[in-house]
């Protein structure tokens, strides 16, 4: 059996290049949360953590229940850490991902 997301990311805020903050919901026991936002080092943390986030968006009058899309990792290339869709990642990339 798969394991269950603990967040879905709805929508994403770039600067430079890299992502500044995201639109979440985090799962609280057997439901979500009211969306909430994460700035980047919060959502670093969480995945360092082993937390598992997707892209995806709330479908309408289900609560608790999401259209999901890829998952979200944390990618190290050079030196650097990027948080994408992409395990080839060069850059914050959300795919998927509306910009708010």
């Amino acid at each position: 059996m798969a394991r269950k997301v603990d967040g879905v990311i709805e929508a994403v805020r770039y600067r430079n290049g890299q992502i500044v903050m995201v639109r979440a919901y985090e799962r609280r026991g057997a439901t979500f949360s009211d969306h909430v936002l994460l700035e980047r080092k919060a959502l670093v943390e969480r995945l360092q953590k082993g937390l598992r986030f997707s892209v995806g968006s709330r479908e309408e009058l289900k609560a608790s229940t999401f259209k999901l899309g890829p998952e979200v990792q944390l990618v190290k290339q050079n030196g650097q850490e990027w948080i994408a869709t992409r395990p080839q990642a060069t850059a914050d990339l959300l795919d998927g991902a509306p910009v708010f």
